[in-house]
């Protein structure tokens, strides 16, 4: 069970048209965005500060950055979220989705500019900056707009990740599940 209950339907309007938006149809609201709906203040602020949009990154590395920062902070509900949602789409093959969990940034399924990008992510994770080489190596293949993206997406979700492991939402029917180190 979740530390906070989330919201049940009906919905009060406003809030079932912010859900309509930002889920596909037919597709009830996540149980995060139910829980932070308990907070008038706590879910303004998320949509205000979210990063729901698409932004300036092509889809494929918005999703390496999202499950991989997932993967860090031990995430499973997000992680399963977007692997469930948008791996397919994103074009991120069964091991790339195993690698976002359980692989170094150097594996070999993964291209140059990716690789530049996961150790920045990782970096990012583990010293809240980066050296001279993983900047060099991030701008090699990623322009001013989309390395400020990288850093919003990472320290975004992370705050995802503190309310999804602090809150212990379960995770939701159908999401993927971490893959066993096997």
């Amino acid at each position: 069970m979740p530390r906070i209950a989330p919201l049940e339907p009906p919905y009060a309007p406003e809030l079932q048209a912010h859900f309509d938006r930002i889920m596909p149809p037919g597709v009830p609201p996540l149980r995060l965005f139910r829980t932070l709906a308990t907070s008038e203040r706590a879910w303004t602020k998320f949509r205000a500060g979210s990063l729901l949009d698409r932004g300036p990154l092509p889809l494929r590395e918005r999703e390496i950055v999202i499950d991989r920062t997932c993967a860090l902070t031990r995430c499973a509900y997000e992680w399963g979220v977007h692997v469930a949602y948008f791996a397919d789409r994103a074009g991120l093959t069964g091991e790339q989705v195993r690698a976002t969990v359980l692989e170094p940034a150097t594996a070999a399924c993964w291209s140059e500019a990716e690789q530049a990008l996961i150790a920045a992510i990782d970096a990012l994770h583990h010293r809240a900056t980066w050296n001279e080489e993983e900047f060099t190596a991030i701008k090699r293949h990623y322009d001013d707009a989309q390395i400020l993206e990288v850093i919003l997406l990472c320290g975004f979700y992370r705050t995802v990740a503190y309310l999804a492991n602090g809150l212990a939402l379960p995770l939701e029917a159908g999401t993927a599940r971490f893959p066993d180190a096997a």
